[in-house]
């Protein structure tokens, strides 16, 4: 009998000291962290001092779908704004400005514009990246952001397929230089693509869509893609400013290298941890101007090499 307690102990124990190494194994497996994600800065020109963000809306856009854009945009200020809680559309936007401190550049003072509207469809229903230059161009022709908003009824060549927005800068004129975005209303052409997770994505997991926090797929999933390009804009304006090592034609830039990042512990398919507002059940992650609540993309912060998201 002894012999035999013996040896169940001994079995026991051998037991116990493969579980401790496994889970030690475990855990030295958790602490690897994947690669950091790297920005470089290419040297080239970045945007500074006060510069307009100015719309041109193309195609039918209601008064409340406008107001939730511009509205976002107004909310972009670096100044402490009131009406703005934490977490704020403002504090998500410092994060580019990190970006700032290692160019001679002073960060850009963003603030809304003018408006044209073309709901006549000047251009037609099908547009080139040549036609939304000519949009833009509606714009000031200096210190601008040109902002083109197509219409859910109006098809953008690569729309869906392969963008739900895009960002450049005009030709150098006697006049000046403006950079512009593009973003297209998705609510009917590939909610799945542009406006998730607002809505169900085509493929991948099929988790249930979101509530939009202003209650419109077309216009809230219109602020995200216009959120990372106007990020986009502001750390790489002309193409040679700070993107990820790779192709230049199509770089990952400070947030669509966070793409489908939205809160804490988010992976393909699902968005992250995310605020719940109490009254509408719509989810957010920013408090912006007028009270409004959006949704924003997570941006790469280049003091951690790593997305970031609020709270």
């Amino acid at each position: 009998m002894a012999c035999s307690t013996a040896s169940l102990a001994a079995t026991l124990l051998a037991f116990a000291l493969l579980f401790q190494a496994c889970l030690a194994g475990r855990r030295l497996t958790a602490l690897v962290q994947e690669p950091g994600i790297t920005m470089k800065y290419h040297k080239g020109a970045l945007l500074s001092g006060r510069i307009a963000v100015n719309f041109i809306w193309y195609g039918n856009f209601s008064a409340p779908q406008r107001a939730v854009i511009t509205d976002f945009v107004s909310s972009l200020s670096a100044a402490p704004a009131a009406g703005q809680p934490e977490p704020s559309v403002a504090t998500w936007f410092k994060t580019a400005r990190k970006y700032y401190a290692s160019s001679k550049a002073r960060f850009p003072a963003l603030h809304v514009g003018s408006h044209v509207l073309d709901a006549s469809y000047s251009l037609g229903k099908r547009l080139s990246d040549g036609d939304l230059l000519k949009l833009a161009a509606k714009g000031s022709p200096s210190r601008a952001i040109n902002v083109v908003l197509t219409a859910d009824d109006v098809a953008v060549d690569g729309f869906c397929m392969s963008r739900c927005g895009t960002h450049g800068a005009s030709p150098r004129f006697r006049s000046g230089r403006f950079a512009y975005v593009w973003v297209g209303n998705p609510a009917t052409q590939c909610p799945g693509q542009c406006a998730w997770p607002f809505h169900q994505p085509v493929y991948g997991p099929q988790a249930a869509a979101l509530t939009p926090p202003n209650g419109d797929v077309g216009a809230d999933g219109m602020v995200i893609s216009l959120a990372s390009m106007i990020v986009g804009t502001v750390t790489n304006p002309f193409g040679n400013g700070f993107y990820q090592e790779g192709s230049a034609d199509a770089p990952l830039e400070a947030a669509t290298a966070c793409a489908g990042v939205y809160g804490k512990g988010a992976y393909p398919g699902y968005a992250g941890s995310l605020l719940v507002d109490q009254a509408s059940g719509a989810s957010f992650n920013a408090n912006g101007a007028h009270g409004r609540k959006y949704l924003v993309p997570a941006l790469v912060d280049p003091d951690t090499s790593s997305c970031a998201t609020l709270g």
